[in-house]
């Protein structure tokens, strides 16, 4: 069963050695580098909302989650919009469904509205990355036409 829960100070040495395969680091920051920028989010009027995914008991991967993300080039309908900033899961733990169920937990945990009502939420990957491309278009988001720092913006309507 995959379940979204908050770093502690217990599991976050487990977060920090959870990595991609070496041919999709150029597709997402490192672990600590994006809770720095949770940090950074957090003390410049952003949301953000960083959650180990574990499969069990065994952590598989992270996400983090903004809303009113600040500080970024953006797309046109960020402003009031989720944004899915990071999504990894652990090379171990690729190709046995576990990001597609982490998905359905984000989107759950996204339509609470945490931090505020919105009508959108998006995300950026690259167009080589054609395994992103398919789960995030299997979840209903589709590319907007928008294109920033050579990714392409995919939006949700919520």
């Amino acid at each position: 069963m995959i379940m979204l829960r908050k770093i502690t100070l217990e599991n976050r040495r487990d977060l920090f050695r959870l990595e991609v395969s070496e041919d999709q680091r150029r597709f997402v920051a490192s672990n600590l580098s994006s809770v720095a920028s949770c940090y950074v989010l957090a003390t410049n009027g952003g949301h953000p909302f960083p959650f180990m995914i574990y499969a069990d008991e065994q952590p598989v991967g992270f996400v983090m989650l903004t809303y009113n993300i600040t500080g970024y080039d953006l797309p046109t309908i960020a402003d009031e919009s989720y944004c899915i900033l990071r999504l990894m899961i652990d090379r171990q733990y690729q190709n046995k469904g576990y990001g597609r169920e982490a998905m359905k937990k984000i989107m759950a945990f996204i339509r609470t509205f945490p931090a505020g009502p919105a009508q959108y939420c998006w995300l950026s990957y690259s167009a080589e990355n054609a395994v992103a491309k398919k789960l995030y278009e299997s979840f209903g988001f589709r590319d907007n036409g928008e294109i920033i720092h050579d990714e392409r913006i995919t939006v949700l309507r919520l």
